[in-house]
């Protein structure tokens, strides 16, 4: 687990960061794959997790919520849009193709059981010291998470840090390949880039201390 800001940790969960989860605070953001639960919890087993929290339900990112949350008797939390995909475990439905080899693959070895969702959140609801941004398009319900006091966002899967196929570093648009809606996600990416954030942190990649390579990626999408 490597600590990022004030109350931020990475916990990265494959090489080069291929897929990260976060704790903000008492909150676990996101989960990984199905089988990443055991690694989650030797990482945060000296901090006291109040609750989960996802980004979006995706295969990568739910995948070991349910085997935590009951671990650890904690409550999850998502967005609205995202609570039918994170109770049924049924996540790739949503995919341009989810009859491609790709999605058949994560959702029978990635993604996790359903688990009830508690609590539902929606844009400018406090989740510890950060704030939820509404940031649809990859998935129909994304949410990332902003602290205003110092600019570090959790940015989920609106972008990328890192070519998913090669792992070369750099700032990318999701993959088409499992991005419900292309143009919605450039526009939540705008969106992030309108509130000028200053460290990126995401669910695939190393995080971004940002001295302007964000606007200058805006301006070539």
């Amino acid at each position: 687990m490597k600590k990022i800001a004030e109350n931020v940790f990475q916990i990265p969960l494959m090489p080069r960061s291929g897929i990260n989860c976060y704790v903000i605070d008492d909150i676990l953001i996101d989960s990984g794959i199905r089988g990443s639960g055991n690694e989650i919890l030797k990482a945060i087993k000296n901090i006291a997790i109040t609750k989960h929290v996802l980004t979006h339900a995706h295969a990568d990112h739910q995948g070991s919520s349910d085997f935590i949350c009951n671990a650890l008797n904690i409550p999850l939390w998502t967005s609205e849009l995202e609570k039918e995909n994170a109770e049924s475990g049924k996540v790739t439905y949503e995919y341009p193709n989810r009859n491609s080899l790709i999605a058949r693959f994560q959702q029978k070895y990635w993604a996790g059981n359903g688990h009830t969702v508690s609590h539902l959140l929606k844009e400018g609801d406090a989740v510890g010291s950060f704030t939820v941004i509404d940031t649809p398009g990859h998935s129909k319900g994304h949410i990332s998470f902003f602290r205003e006091t110092d600019g570090v966002m959790i940015v989920g899967d609106v972008l990328v840090n890192m070519n998913l196929v090669t792992t070369i570093v750099g700032l990318h648009q999701p993959p088409d390949l499992f991005t419900t809606d292309k143009k919605r996600n450039i526009k939540s990416i705008k969106k992030i880039c309108d509130l000028k954030p200053k460290v990126l942190c995401f669910g695939h990649g190393p995080v971004l201390f940002d001295n302007g390579e964000l606007e200058i990626f805006v301006k070539k999408i």
